[in-house]
C-alpha cells in the first residue's frame, strides 16, 4: 500500500467535508473492492474515510409504500431484516447469495452500488424495482445512477446515504455464479409494482442494462410463455475466459425464466 491519512467521522456532513476538501480522498465502506485494490497498488488514494462511525448510514426503515436502507447497511442485515424479507423478499434473497458469509458481513449495498462492478447482483435489483437513490446532496433515479463499469452519477465528494425501492406485486431474482469467483456469470431480476413492469441485467454486459423486450412481453402477459420468443442479442456483452458473449445472452433468457417463476 501507499501512504494515506485516515478519518473516520461520525456524522454525514464531517464526511462530505473531508470528501470535498481533499479530491483525492476516497470513502470506504466495507472495504470489499477498494482494499484489494490499494494492497495491489492499483489506487493511491491522500486519505481514506471511514463511513464505518456513522450511524445514520446504517438500518432499514418503512416510508410509505418503499423500503428505505441505509448505505452502510451490510448483506447479511438485508438478508435477515424482517421489513425487507416482507415487503421484497426477492431483494433479501439475492443479498444473501452475495459473495460468501465474510463478504456478506463486512460488504454494504451502498458499497456495492457505488461501486458499479458489472458484476454486482443490486444494480439489477435498483434498475427492475424503479429504486432512488439518495445522497448527500440529491435524489437521483436508478435509471439514471448507473452510466458505465464502475462508474454512477455520484460527483466527487457526493455521498450515497440510502437507497429507496419501492415495494413491488412480485419481484424475483435469478443468476448463474462462477464457481471460484462467485460474482454473477448473468443474472436477472423481474419485478412487477409501481413502476410497471421491468426487467434489470447484471453481469452479462459491461454495466447493468434493463431488457426492455422482456418488459414489453411481460407487461402484456406476465408468464414464462411470453419470454419464449425472445432472444438476447450478444451484441456489446463481455466476452472472457468464462464465457463469450452469446452464452451470456443465453444466460440472460435462462435466468429470466427462472426469475420470473421464482417471483410467482
Amino acid at each position: 500500500m501507499y501512504d494515506f491519512a485516515y478519518h473516520k467521522p461520525t456524522t454525514i456532513a464531517d464526511a462530505v467535508k473531508i470528501l470535498s476538501e481533499d479530491p483525492d480522498a476516497k470513502p470506504i465502506s466495507g472495504g470489499m473492492t477498494l482494499l484489494p485494490a490499494l494492497k495491489h497498488r492499483l489506487n493511491q488514494p491522500t486519505a481514506l474515510v471511514d463511513l464505518g462511525g456513522i450511524a445514520e448510514l446504517r438500518g432499514v426503515k418503512r416510508e410509505g409504500d418503499a423500503v428505505v436502507i441505509g448505505a452502510m447497511t451490510t448483506h447479511y442485515a438485508v438478508a435477515t431484516d424482517p421489513l425487507v424479507k416482507q415487503f421484497i423478499p426477492a431483494l433479501a434473497r439475492m443479498a444473501s447469495t452475495v459473495g460468501d458469509t465474510q463478504v456478506r458481513n463486512r460488504g454494504t449495498m451502498g458499497g456495492s452500488l457505488a461501486n458499479n462492478d458489472p458484476a454486482a447482483d443490486y444494480p439489477a435489483a435498483a434498475i427492475a424495482l424503479g429504486a432512488t437513490f439518495i445522497t448527500s446532496s440529491r435524489r437521483i433515479a436508478a435509471d439514471d445512477f448507473f452510466l458505465g463499469m464502475f462508474t454512477t452519477a455520484l460527483e466527487p465528494g457526493e455521498l450515497l446515504v440510502a437507497i429507496s425501492f419501492p415495494i413491488p406485486e412480485k419481484a424475483g431474482y435469478a443468476k448463474l455464479r462462477n464457481p471460484a469467483s462467485r460474482y454473477s456469470m448473468a443474472g436477472v431480476f423481474v419485478a412487477k409494482g409501481p413502476a410497471g413492469v421491468r426487467v434489470g441485467v447484471n453481469g452479462a454486459g459491461p454495466c447493468v442494462f434493463r431488457q426492455k423486450e422482456m418488459e414489453a412481453a411481460l407487461s402484456a402477459n406476465w408468464s414464462a410463455s411470453a419470454l419464449s420468443g425472445i432472444r438476447q442479442s450478444a451484441e456489446e456483452l463481455n466476452s472472457d475466459i468464462h464465457g463469450s458473449a452469446e452464452y451470456r445472452a443465453n444466460l440472460v433468457e435462462v435466468m429470466a425464466k427462472r426469475a420470473l417463476a421464482g417471483a410467482g
